[in-house]
Order: C-alpha cells, then sequence, then structure tokens
C-alpha cells in the first residue's frame, strides 16, 4: 500500500526539479527598449556637455551593436572631444560598418581624432569602398595633404578625385556641387577652372558667401591679395552683419601680418555669433599672438562656460595658464579633463 504513496511523492518531487530547471536555464528577460534609449540620451547628453565619465559612457554607448545607424553616427560627432586609443579603435571598427551613413561619420571622427599626415594610413583604404559617397568623403578628409603624407595612397587619392570631379560635373546647375568643384580644383592648383566654377556658384546664387571668401583664397593664390581685400570689404559693405565674412576678414589679415588690425574683425564675428567655437577660439590665438594673454585667457574661460567638452579649447587654455604661472587654474582643468576621459593623450603626456 506504500508504494502508490511513494510513486506519488518521486512524480511531485520530479515535477519540482523540472520547474526549478526551467526557471534557472530560462531565456534571460530582454531589457525594455526605453531603459536602452535612455541610456544612450544620457550618454549623448554627457558626452555633449563634458560631465564627468563622459568619454567612458561614450565608449560603451559606440560598442553597442543594437544602435540604429542615426544614433551611431550621433555619437561620433562627439568622439573627437574624447581621443583615446579605445576611441581610435573604436572608430576605425566602424570604417568598415555595414551602413554608409556610419561609416562616413567615423571618417569624420578620424578626421578629429587623428592628425593629417597620420589619417592617411586609416583612410586610405577607404578610398576603395563600395560607396561613392563614402569614397568622396575619404577623399575629402585627404585633401591639402602633401605628395609624401598621401604616400601609397597618392594614386588611389587621385583616382577618387578624378571620379568626384567627373560626378560634380553633371550638376552645373547645384551651387553646392560647383562649390565643391572648385574646392577640388583649388586642391590640384587648376586655378582657371576654379575660378570658373565659383562663378557659376555666384551666378546660381549671388549671395553665397563661402563662394566669396573660396574667390578670396583664390585670388590670393593667384598673387592678387589687394583685389582679395577689395572683394572683402565690397562684400561687407553689403553684408556688414555677417559673422562669417568679419571673421575671414580677420584670418585674412591675420595671415598677412596684420594682426591688430585681424582683431577688428575677429572680435566683430564673436560679438555676432558669440555661440560659434571656431570664432572664439581664432580670436584668442591672435590675441595670444599680440602678448595679450589675459584677454585669451579670458575669452578661452568663456568658450568652455559656454562648451564644457570643447577639448581644444581647454588643452589651449591649460598651455596659457602655464605661461603666465597660473598653476592653480592648470591643475583645475586637469583635474576636469581627467574626470572627462582619464585616458586623453593630453594627461598621459604630462601637458
Amino acid at each position: 500500500m506504500l508504494k502508490p504513496h511513494r510513486y506519488l511523492l518521486l512524480s511531485l518531487a520530479s515535477a519540482v526539479v523540472a520547474t526549478c530547471l526551467w526557471f534557472w536555464m530560462r531565456p534571460a528577460a530582454t531589457a525594455p527598449p526605453t531603459n536602452l534609449n535612455h541610456s544612450y540620451a544620457q550618454a549623448l547628453e554627457q558626452a555633449h556637455t563634458g560631465q564627468p565619465c563622459a568619454a567612458r559612457v561614450l565608449y560603451q554607448q559606440l560598442a553597442r551593436t543594437d544602435l540604429s545607424d542615426i544614433r551611431r553616427a550621433s555619437l561620433h560627432a562627439e568622439l573627437p572631444n574624447y581621443p583615446s586609443p579605445h576611441a581610435l579603435k573604436l572608430a576605425d571598427a566602424d570604417l568598415h560598418h555595414p551602413s554608409a551613413l556610419v561609416r562616413e561619420a567615423a571618417i569624420q571622427s578620424i578626421v578629429g581624432l587623428v592628425p593629417g599626415a597620420q589619417r592617411t594610413l586609416l583612410l586610405g583604404p577607404i578610398l576603395d569602398d563600395p560607396e561613392q559617397s563614402v569614397r568622396f568623403a575619404a577623399a575629402n578628409a585627404l585633401l591639402g595633404l602633401s605628395p609624401d603624407e598621401q604616400g601609397v595612397y597618392f594614386g588611389p587619392l587621385q583616382h577618387v578625385i578624378d571620379e568626384y570631379e567627373r560626378t560634380l560635373k553633371t550638376q552645373p546647375d547645384s551651387a553646392q556641387a560647383q562649390g565643391q568643384l572648385a574646392r577640388l580644383y583649388l586642391h590640384e592648383g587648376q586655378l582657371d577652372e576654379a575660378q570658373a566654377a565659383l562663378e557659376k556658384v555666384t551666378h546660381l546664387e549671388p549671395d553665397n558667401l563661402k563662394a566669396v571668401v573660396a574667390r578670396v583664397e583664390l585670388l590670393d593664390k593667384r598673387g592678387q591679395s589687394d583685389r582679395a581685400r577689395e572683394l572683402l570689404a565690397q562684400q561687407l559693405e553689403a553684408h556688414p552683419d555677417s559673422a562669417y565674412l568679419q571673421h575671414a576678414l580677420g584670418i585674412w589679415l591675420h595671415n598677412h601680418g596684420q594682426t591688430e588690425y585681424a582683431l577688428l574683425g575677429l572680435a566683430k564675428a564673436v560679438e555676432l555669433e558669440p555661440d560659434n567655437s571656431d570664432y572664439r577660439y581664432k580670436l584668442a590665438i591672435a590675441l595670444h599672438d599680440l602678448d595679450q594673454l589675459e584677454a585669451a585667457q579670458r575669452q578661452l574661460e568663456e568658450l568652455l562656460q559656454r562648451q564644457p567638452a570643447n577639448r581644444k579649447a581647454r588643452v589651449l587654455l591649460i598651455r596659457y595658464w602655464k605661461e603666465s604661472g597660473q598653476l592653480q587654474n592648470v591643475q583645475v582643468l586637469l583635474a576636469q579633463l581627467e574626470q572627462q576621459n582619464p585616458d586623453d593623450p593630453a594627461l598621459q603626456q604630462g601637458l
């Protein structure tokens, strides 16, 4: 009479064991998409605003395999402010991502992370990318390098530039295409062709200020500095509130050894567009060149107040504070930089 009871107990025990095994071996529950969205948004915000641990969370997000292409590209836009061997590894990996959008974003990361001559080894192979837009992005990133810096990729780069020119020539009614074509011609020293392309841009868009500045550059290359300055003056009379033209005038004067006058244009550009980091950065350099160290420091401090993640400005301000012996300020900035990115090369090199 005990056997049925024993069998019942054994059956119950087996059921309990089976239930336990199912519980432990069941697939892990998938985290809700909202959590992933929050972590991506948080990482992007930390990187964009230069918060502590920004580099770490940015790297973690780029290591994910479930991000959309547009999100991965958005993260790459922040990566140049957080250089390190790991950052370079992430950017290099995405040069081979299935998405052309991501590959182009990775090219821009490489441009921000690696000096011109050194980026050839990374971007040279991308000149053979199956996607035309990616090949053109790689070519753009290598424009301006000398033949020696292009090295073994001199031939492949020229091949892509020729392809790029043929493509742009099929868009005679596009001001953007003609402007890019002029840039390629300038790179190759084909000044007459560059002038013709810029004239097309001006015909299509009379108020295209980028074309104006490109024409100034072209006149300089022809040794016609007086005409270049006259052109800038004419355009500034027509567009007195253009920060872009004021900045261009300041840079032109600075490049021609007239730094004191250059300050007027550079400062006016910052006044018109106070959030433009490039304008304020160039103004700080010009002030420093005139031995106005405190004024240069103030511009960089203001820039970092507006953009705490701007590594270029932070590194330059550290250098300027060292010059004036303000070592306490140097330590504060270095500590902030270490909080943002402990593997920053500036820290490793003992800036």
